[in-house]
Order: structure tokens, then C-alpha cells, then sequence
């Protein structure tokens, strides 16, 4: 049996650690499932975000999420209710 190419464990330890390691978005499959509850129709990440995976730090907000981080603030939230969005109107 051959050994294991030193570069190739690296890449792969390396690989691991970075999936090990990578942080969640902000919103959530739980935030999803509470808009649905809520009435919110369509929601996926699309839905306030421009990236259809967005990664926390990596991610842009479309208008709609624009907005939820500015209720956020504005109400003081420790973190986004999407329920708001029922206040939420869209620009034509």
C-alpha cells in the first residue's frame, strides 16, 4: 500500500476544519418556519437576502432585509422577528 501524499492530509484536514468552522447565517430554517406560521408567503433566503445560500459576514441584504435590519434597530431587537414583515411595504 502506498502512503498518503503529505499535502493531500493537509488539504484535508484543512478542508475539514474549515467546514467545522464556518458559521450559520443569520436567518434560520426556525426563522422560515415561524414567518410561514405568521401568514408570510414565499419565504426562503431569497426572500431578504440577494444570495440564495447566504453565508453570515458574506451575505447581502435586498430591500426587505434592508428593512428588517433597520426594524431591528429601530425596536432596539436583540434579533429579527419576521413577523414584522406583515408592516413591510414593498417599493414598486
Amino acid at each position: 500500500m502506498k502512503p498518503i501524499p503529505t499535502g493531500l492530509v493537509a488539504c484535508g484536514i484543512a478542508g475539514a476544519l474549515l467546514l467545522v468552522s464556518a458559521r450559520p447565517a443569520h436567518a434560520t430554517l426556525d426563522m422560515q418556519k415561524k414567518a410561514k406560521a405568521a401568514g408570510i408567503a414565499g419565504v426562503n433566503c431569497l426572500y431578504c437576502h440577494n444570495e440564495k445560500l447566504p453565508k453570515k459576514g458574506a451575505s447581502s441584504n435586498n430591500e426587505r432585509g434592508k428593512w428588517l435590519c433597520a426594524e431591528k434597530d429601530k425596536r432596539k431587537a436583540k434579533e429579527i422577528d419576521l413577523a414584522w414583515l406583515k408592516d413591510y411595504v414593498e417599493k414598486k
